[in-house]
Order: structure tokens, then sequence, then C-alpha cells
């Protein structure tokens, strides 16, 4: 049986927490940022924990998390 692939794009894009929640890197926050408020860049920074619902999807995407 052959190894399974990992999804290198989603590698890249979500984690997982020594509690073994998956993270993810908020959007909107790539450039162009001298036009968008600090108000609106303060909302993007950081991290966002998923939900349980693609829980089953990024299992697929990422078999050795």
């Amino acid at each position: 049986m052959p190894k399974m692939k990992t999804h290198k794009g989603t590698q890249k894009r979500i984690g997982v927490t020594g509690s073994g929640k998956t993270y993810r890197v908020k959007s909107w926050r790539g450039h162009h940022l001298e036009i968008k408020s600090s108000r609106r860049t303060r909302r993007y920074a950081g991290k966002a924990l998923l939900d349980g619902t693609h829980a089953k999807q990024v299992r697929r995407l990422l078999p050795y998390l």
C-alpha cells in the first residue's frame, strides 16, 4: 500500500495546537495594508480555531496530522 500524500497547500495554512485543535491563519492580511483601516487590520491579526464541521475534510487533506 503506498503512502498517502499530504495536501501541501493545506499543510502551509492549517496547524494543530497542543491539545489537538486545528487552527488557521486569518485571511485579508496579505498586502495593500495602507488602504485598510487599523481597526480592520487588527481584526485580521492572529489565528482562528476551526470548528468541528470541517474536521473530516481536514483529516482527508492532512492524513498525518
